[in-house]
């Protein structure tokens, strides 16, 4: 049997029953390590995989390819789970979220985790990669998971597999030890060979290469504010009682979903009122500025605040970014010679801070009006002064970068930092992504508001992504104060919008893989049908609609 190897663009001849790993190994003989999945007719694949026939098309991906990378991350993440489990034996382990350009991991253990702790798992985790043990995949029916997972403790994932509604599902063996992932691993534990350990009370940041740092090891960059968010965050879900998607599922069937959606939004509701009240017991506040990734709900943000402001008798006018941009063809480029809208030199900062020092002095002030389609400022609105009681309330990409606002005293400022920071995991071991959540709000928002398809919003996404690490991440640890965006039950309203515009995907696009993902992902949920428990004010509805703000 012959297939195409889209790496070298030849063809090539394949066993019968030959795997991807084999065909790897024997084409790239000693740099086979290097690639950790495989694309076959732009549908992902794990290398233990014989689900290809004459003439496909195959792709081996590496550490560069986002597939590859989630391939590393998860492998990484089992054998660090077993890891702890060889030394610690009936240890848990928890996975929460990303932190510190890496995993923030907890592990439940009788004693405080200390250095010698976390050198005995590393010396462990080092032990497993050099070894190259094998990982099997194993396909078991729901009840022989089920038995598994209870004999090994892990009850979350028993609570998952109620609602499971396949017959069977993937399991991972290492050495004897069984898990599930949300995706594929490495068939091998010596596929990833970078990574380490650091103590963050009262866990371990387990660090991986990343992409902004060419896929080496990054920088470590304690985010001291951003982890009491996420603190915050785990508190919010034991208040609601769900900490994982079984237990969600749970309330759904149970029928007291309704309820927790109520809580979830006064919580919300709280935080934002919260957040006014700092504001206004401030004096020398004029101006507010709200910044955080795409689709992480900074336009509601803003008017629910503004609201609450103007309940503590404060005054608001909204400053927009975009009518600052300066005229096209002064817009700096980026290396591929393209209008580059998203670095802060698109705008025009003197012009800004100008008008910014004049509002807040209470002068009379023109604020323009960018035309896009023409390409520059047009003097069209009513003059505006504000008064003293006025506060300035400003949203977009670069808030928290202080050149934005380099001629305002900093006593004057207060930032805002806003992202979607998801305190519901699917088990211990299978975190939810931020930037997945993100993107299924953004699916749902650029179909819905902006006539856009599921592909549309794919193509755009790397460049958002890739803005929003140079032009925000940076910046987190600036804010004066974090807001969480994300709702507990959010994921089970989404579902039933997201699903049937990503499946409107084919099997000849390049976004097929992630397609397949994402539908993957939300198979975990099961779907909320009633929308009247969420309040027109709700963060959501700006992605699903009947926002009272649109």
């Amino acid at each position: 049997m012959k297939i195409k190897l889209a790496n070298t663009d030849e063809v090539i001849e394949v066993y019968e029953n030959e795997t991807l790993y084999r065909i790897l190994k024997r084409v790239y003989k000693n740099d086979y390590f290097k690639y950790l999945g495989a694309k076959v007719n732009n549908k992902l694949k794990g290398l233990c995989s014989k689900d290809f026939k004459e003439n496909d098309r195959i792709e081996f991906i590496d550490i560069t390819n986002p597939d590859g990378h989630r391939i590393y991350v998860r492998t990484l993440s089992l054998i660090y789970v077993k890891a702890c489990k060889d030394i610690y034996n009936d240890i848990d382990v928890s996975i929460n979220h990303s932190l510190n350009k890496g995993l923030y991991t907890e592990l439940q253990y009788k004693h405080l985790v200390t250095k010698k702790h976390l050198d005995a798992i590393k010396n462990k985790m080092q032990e497993i990669i050099d070894a190259k043990k094998n990982i099997t995949t194993y396909f078991l029916s729901v009840d022989k998971a089920r038995e598994i997972f209870s004999a090994q403790g892990m009850m979350d994932k028993v609570e998952m597999l109620k609602f499971w509604n396949k017959d069977t599902i993937r399991v991972y063996e290492l050495d004897g030890y069984y898990d599930t992932f949300y995706g594929y691993v490495a068939p091998n534990t010596g596929f990833v060979n970078k990574f380490d350990l650091r103590l963050f009370y009262p866990g371990i940041i387990l660090n991986y290469p990343t992409r902004e740092y060419n896929f080496e090891l990054p920088e470590y960059i304690e985010q001291k504010k951003l982890s009491k968010v996420f603190k915050e965050a785990e508190d919010w879900g034991e208040i609601l009682d769900v900490a994982y998607v079984g237990a969600l599922n749970k309330k759904i069937v149970n029928n007291e979903i309704y309820d927790m959606i109520r809580i979830n939004e006064a919580l919300h509701e709280k935080k934002i009122a919260y957040i006014a009240d700092e504001i206004t017991n401030d004096k020398n506040i004029k101006i507010v500025l709200i910044a955080g990734p795409s689709s992480s709900g900074k336009t509601t943000l803003a008017q629910r605040l503004s609201i609450q402001l103007r309940v503590n008798g404060k005054k608001t006018y909204a400053v927009s970014l975009d009518d600052y941009f300066v005229d096209r063809h002064l817009t700096p480029k980026n290396e591929k010679g393209e209008y580059d809208f998203e670095t802060i030199k698109a705008l025009d900062l003197d012009l800004f801070n100008e008008q910014l020092i004049d509002l807040m002095a209470g002068e009379e002030v023109q604020i323009p009006v960018y035309n896009f389609k023409e390409g520059s400022r047009e003097y069209t609105r009513e003059p505006v002064r504000l008064t003293n009681d006025h506060i300035i309330i400003i949203e977009g990409i670069h808030g928290l970068n202080d050149e934005l606002t380099a001629n305002i005293p900093q006593v004057n400022k207060f930032k805002i930092y806003i992202s979607a920071l998801t305190q519901l995991n699917i088990d211990r071991h299978n975190r939810i992504s931020t930037s997945d959540l993100r993107l299924l709000r953004r699916i749902v928002r650029d179909y819905t508001h902006r006539g856009n398809n599921a592909i549309k919003t794919m193509e755009l996404w790397d460049n958002v992504i890739k803005g929003t690490e140079k032009y925000i991440f940076p910046y987190q640890e600036n804010a004066d104060a974090i807001f969480n965006s994300a709702l507990v039950y959010e994921l089970c309203v989404l579902k039933k919008y997201a699903e049937p515009i990503i499946m409107e995907i084919d099997e000849d696009s390049c976004f097929y893989s992630e397609r397949q993902r994402l539908l993957k992902f939300l198979s975990y949920f099961l779907p909320i049908e009633d929308e009247s428990a969420i309040p027109n004010t709700s963060i959501l509805r700006e992605f699903i609609g009947e926002s009272c703000f649109r």
